[in-house]
């Protein structure tokens, strides 16, 4: 019988990044994708425009009606990087408010190849706490060829139309894994790469990891 092995940490995959903008005035979203891209990097597709009928819960606070664009990230984050994420939008949103009331909802979160995980600031059974004030919501998991909601899922991620947004975006993203890309090595970080050097200054051969975004505040 073959003796017991102790399972050893391995580093985790690194994630593609994606940000779900809820807008009125889709005029604003330039403005929005930009102030995104500044701290999160280039934006590498814009999801097309998805009707959001699905609650009444915004109507007080944005009008209606509202419409969801998916935005994903060119740069690959660590998954550890989530919380400080949401930190980071959930004060975009403040900057955005007219009068006290948000103008976008942005809701991030980061897909691999097995799942889609949102951020939330709300705690709740199924999520689990990452710091800071922010849970983790596996909300699709990818089996038998397509994505699947779980009993807790939103009724818009239940979608099939948003569904294929992130399967365009989950068959690039691996593709680019697979395409060596360096992805397990160029792990962005908004302000710097973690090794003192800007995107355009050279790196020293040993430093291939930023610094976690959690480490450092995204203002």
């Amino acid at each position: 019988m073959p003796a017991c092995v102790m399972s050893a940490p391995q580093p985790p995959q690194p994630a593609r990044l994606i940000v779900s903008v809820l807008l009125r005035d889709r005029d604003r979203l330039p403005a929005v994708t930009d102030a995104l891209s500044r701290r999160l990097g280039p934006v590498a597709g814009v999801g097309s425009w998805l009707p959001f009928p699905f609650t009444d819960y915004y109507t007080a606070e944005m009008g209606k009606p509202l419409s969801r664009s998916l935005l994903s990230f060119s740069s690959p984050i660590r998954q550890s990087d989530l919380a400080a994420v949401k930190r980071f939008t959930n004060r975009l949103e403040g900057q955005f408010s007219q009068e006290g009331r948000r103008t976008v909802n942005l809701d991030p979160g980061y897909l691999l190849g097995a799942r889609f995980v949102l951020a939330s600031g709300k705690n709740f059974a199924h999520r689990i706490y990452i710091g800071g004030g922010i849970y983790a919501d596996l909300t699709l998991l990818f089996s038998n060829g397509r994505f699947q909601p779980l009993p807790w899922t939103y009724p818009d991620y239940r979608e099939a139309a948003l569904q294929d947004q992130l399967a365009a975006i989950r068959t690039r993203y691996l593709a680019e894994l697979r395409g060596g890309r360096e992805e397990t090595e160029k792990l962005h970080d908004p302000e710097h790469d973690g090794c003192g050097a800007r995107p355009t200054q050279r790196r020293t051969p040993e430093c291939h990891r930023g610094t976690p975004l959690g480490q450092q505040p995204l203002s």
